[in-house]
């Protein structure tokens, strides 16, 4: 098998919907035993003055999808434009919604989410 380079990976990554991603996430963690997403999160804080800054693009996940689970899944259909179960998958695994986006949009995202119902992460 021919090894990919970093721009391979990052290009097939851009190809991939949200849930893919959420898979070969999950995937590498039971092949290697390490959580990719927490190097992720890490790194960035590593880098000394850079953490003080507010950060110009930030993720939104779920906590908890709260009583009105139903209102959420259909929230988070809306918002991410996937399907009935993918939404309600992303739901139940307290996953992420959107990555890499505007802190204007997460708040939006967080304000509809929370309306239905859920608690909101926004990192």
């Amino acid at each position: 098998m021919a090894k990919l380079n970093k721009e391979d990976f990052i290009s097939a990554l851009k190809e991939m919907n949200l849930l893919e991603i959420k898979e070969l996430v999950d995937a590498m963690k039971e092949e290697f035993g390490v959580d990719p997403s927490a190097v992720a999160v890490a790194a960035p804080v590593a880098g000394g003055a850079a953490a003080d800054e507010a950060p110009s693009t930030v993720t939104v996940s779920i906590a908890d999808a709260g009583a009105a689970k139903v209102a959420v899944i259909k929230v988070v259909k809306e918002i991410t434009g996937l399907g009935l179960k993918e939404a309600k998958d992303i739901v139940d695994a307290n996953g992420v919604v959107k990555e890499n986006i505007p802190t204007a949009e997460a708040d939006e995202i967080k304000a509809k989410l929370e309306e239905a119902g859920a608690t909101v992460e926004v990192k």
